[in-house]
């Protein structure tokens, strides 16, 4: 159950976070980072900065040894921006949520055949088409 306030302060993170990375940080292993969302504790001491980062996993734990060895620079930085009396101790965790979606969308993709709907579907529309253009030119030296 997290209060307005707690809300406020993961958002205020997340965006300091994320402009620091994009703009600021200068480390070669953190690249191709996006901060997907922020948890922050109901005592607004410590917040969990969910990340997701393009790449195999070699690349995504480096990018992650990276963000954990920056924390201290990017908490200076929300120290920065935003008036809290406590900033938030930044820990970092791989959000696996879009690489999983993109892996059962794959896996449906190979065990589900496609539906016979979307074929006949498609064949209908090229033959009612097709149809129509040799029933549209029949009929006019008809009638």
């Amino acid at each position: 159950m997290s209060s307005r306030r707690a809300l406020k302060l993961a958002e205020a993170v997340r965006h300091v976070v994320s402009t620091a990375i994009l703009f600021e940080l200068k480390d070669p292993r953190v690249r191709d980072v996006t901060v997907t969302y922020v948890e922050v504790a109901e005592d607004l001491r410590s917040a969990k900065v969910h990340v997701s980062v393009m790449g195999d996993e070699k690349k995504q734990q480096l990018t992650l040894r990276g963000l954990q060895s920056a924390a201290g620079f990017l908490q200076s930085r929300c120290a920065e921006k935003i008036e809290t009396r406590w900033t938030p101790r930044l820990q970092f965790v791989l959000d696996k949520g879009v690489k999983h979606s993109i892996e059962v969308s794959r896996i449906l993709a190979e065990v589900l055949p496609p539906s016979p709907s979307d074929q006949s579907t498609a064949e209908i529309t090229e033959e009612e088409q097709a149809e129509g253009n040799t029933d549209d030119q029949e009929g006019s030296p008809e009638d």
